[in-house]
């Protein structure tokens, strides 16, 4: 059984966190959150330009943890049993095998999610919010851990497909790397002179770690005022100026979780409102959709949050 100790389970995700740094320069804030996210235990969207390190962030998050890692380069001629897995006539035994996909799996890289059609997309929804695949009548459970990593170029590039609210609503997290510095940029050009990083990545955390690791955290200390401040958060959402909907209680569920991980890392021994203020553009804008006034006026659902952050009252 291994140690479980909140002390040796921060020095677990540092050193996750030094195993992913090696290969993403001039990232911490980007590392800091995904980390949290996946502590937590709630699926990751990385959204932003080709060539920002999307991809190598996911694969040296998982390539960290010695646990079953897939991936799938999604595509606007993949299907849906590409993903779950598809039943096979066996003349010998004359019946159907199943033949698991790929989403079987601890984790689980959607490489460029919105490359692929609505109707391939959705066949991850059922995983994703309830850890289980219903193929033919027959229900298969995933095996714990179970995160869904995927990434996405901006829905306005050509030949994308924008992922659905009911999908976005899975995301625990939307993450955007932007640009390194031009020092950052040099020190990644000398790094992959002779290779590419990522290739020296060993794990360095087991599955069992992994969960012994999220008990801890589900038990980190949230007082009920904090508590109330994050449904007040969300809630604000339904009501601001220009959004239509807001964010739906899952927001606040994945808020409160991600906001205890990040508690955890962090080594304090309660969550405070930092913590809280610092996740909520992360955790909270992509579910929000905005109406064809605000968004023709430039308004953003990044926006909306930091002015619903600044105007609610913060506990004392």
């Amino acid at each position: 059984m291994p140690d479980t100790a909140p002390s040796t389970g921060r020095t677990i995700y540092r050193n996750i966190a030094a195993n992913i740094e090696k290969v993403m320069r001039g990232q911490s804030r980007a590392i800091r959150l995904a980390l949290a996210g996946f502590a937590a235990g709630g699926h990751i969207l990385l959204e932003d330009c080709p060539g920002t390190g999307k991809t190598t962030l996911a694969k040296a998050l998982a390539l960290s943890i010695d646990v079953a890692f897939k991936r799938i380069q999604f595509t606007p001629d993949l299907l849906p049993s590409d993903i779950t897995g598809v039943s096979i006539f066996d003349p010998k035994d004359q019946r159907f095998r199943f033949h698991q996909g790929p989403i079987f799996t601890n984790i689980l890289l959607a490489d460029e999610i919105n490359r692929a059609s609505p109707r391939t997309q959705s066949a991850l929804l059922e995983a994703m919010a309830e850890k289980q695949v219903s193929i033919d009548g027959q229900l298969y459970r995933m095996e714990d851990p179970f995160l869904v990593i995927a990434t996405q170029n901006p829905v306005e590039s050509h030949g994308t497909y924008p992922l659905p609210e009911g999908q976005m609503d899975r995301f625990a997290l939307r993450l955007s790397l932007g640009y390194v510095s031009a020092e950052e940029e040099v020190a990644i050009l000398s790094a992959q002179s002779h290779g590419h990083p990522i290739e020296a990545i060993r794990a360095c955390a087991s599955r069992e770690e992994l969960l012994a690791l999220r008990q801890q955290i589900d038990d980190v200390y949230i007082s009920e005022e904090l508590k109330h401040y994050i449904v007040d958060l969300v809630k604000a959402t339904r009501n601001a100026s220009g959004v239509r909907p807001g964010a739906s209680p899952r927001a606040s569920l994945a808020l409160m979780k991600t906001a205890k991980a990040l508690c955890f890392i962090d080594g304090a021994d309660f969550v405070t409102p930092d913590h809280i203020q610092e996740l909520a553009e992360a955790v909270i804008a992509h579910r929000l959709g905005l109406d064809p006034q605000a968004r023709f006026s430039g308004r953003t659902a990044r926006q909306v949050v930091e002015e619903i952050v600044q105007a609610t009252p913060v506990p004392t």
